[in-house]
């Protein structure tokens, strides 16, 4: 397949991916997988929600479908960042970031990264891969 060919990825046949008792993931553009240079997919996270500090090694965009979720760079906690429904934050590479759920609503969010493969590099310094063949 090529990138020219039409590929209609559907939510409700994606992998739901846990990420905590209280979050999930559905991968929807698996890069090596469809061939594209992108991975993205949908979280689903409910109130009290967050992220442990991790990092990519390319660039992170999440995009605010449902609920509204609070961002900042470790570190810089100080210069925390509010989205709500239709706002889109653009995260900068290698660099450890947090966002958590705000509110009482249930967070829903598109992740795009630009790379074909999910990559989380935590704290600790494990690295996860979402997308990788094998």
């Amino acid at each position: 397949m090529s990138i020219s060919d039409l590929k209609v990825m559907r939510l409700d046949d994606s992998e739901r991916v846990p990420f905590a008792d209280n979050s999930f993931y559905q991968p929807i553009v698996t890069g090596e997988s469809a061939g594209f240079p992108i991975f993205t997919g949908i979280q689903t996270a409910e109130p009290g929600y967050a992220t442990p500090a991790h990092a990519h090694p390319y660039i992170e965009i999440l995009h605010v479908l449902e609920g509204a979720l609070e961002a900042w760079l470790v570190g810089e906690e100080h210069a925390m960042v509010r989205l709500d429904v239709g706002d889109t934050i653009a995260l900068p590479p290698d660099r450890p970031h947090i966002f958590r759920v705000a509110g009482e609503q249930t967070l829903r969010l598109l992740g795009t990264h630009t790379s074909p493969r999910r990559v989380v590099q935590l704290s600790d310094g494990e690295v996860n891969v979402m997308g990788a063949r094998g």
